[in-house]
């Protein structure tokens, strides 16, 4: 995996291999970023589901000024501390080794809220749907943030009034969908 764009551009990260995951394809990351390199500037992004940090380190890359990067795998863990040290971006950075629920009530606690929110749960789960009422319920995003999920389901449907879909596109048996929030407050 490279990093496509921006002051980390060329570098090479480590993937991160466990049954049940995959990388996110350059052209998928290429098409997402397209999509939102206007609101990557001095964004505060939440890479749920990080894996090797891939997303969350092309957020900073392209302009964010920090990225909190969860998985609850140990080994996805050492590789996004090993990808951040590598960078060079470890103030830019927070990794945590959480379930995406502890996470997610952890930043409630602690009033944090995001501009950006990648979601690429394990396939063939419901994390990415739960992940996006919490978020809501929780109160973790900013008015018009982006909301960038990646899942092997076509018929993807989420039932909160606040999120607005914005496109959507299939990648081989990939889909992604981008929503914006807009929840009024």
């Amino acid at each position: 995996m490279k990093i496509i764009s921006g002051k980390l551009k060329g570098r090479v990260l480590k993937g991160y291999d466990l049954e049940g995951t995959r990388p996110t394809m350059e052209r998928v990351k290429e098409s997402c970023f397209a999509m939102i390199q206007n609101k990557l500037p001095s964004s505060i992004v939440l890479d749920l589901f990080s894996g090797s940090g891939n997303l969350g380190i092309e957020a900073i890359s392209q302009g964010a000024e920090k990225a909190y990067l969860i998985d609850k795998e140990k080994a996805a863990v050492r590789v996004i501390e090993e990808n951040v040290s590598k960078c060079h971006i470890e103030d830019e950075t927070e990794i945590f080794l959480l379930d995406y629920e502890k996470a997610l009530n952890y930043f409630h606690q602690a009033n944090i809220q995001f501009d950006i929110v990648f979601i690429d749960p394990p396939y063939k789960s419901d994390y990415a749907i739960k992940s996006l009422h919490l978020l809501d319920e929780l109160d973790l995003l900013t008015k018009d943030a982006t909301i960038i999920v990646e899942t092997s389901f076509g018929e993807f449907k989420v039932d909160k009034l606040s999120y607005h879909l914005e496109k959507s596109k299939k990648y081989g048996d990939k889909y992604i969908y981008i929503y914006s929030y807009s929840k009024e407050f």
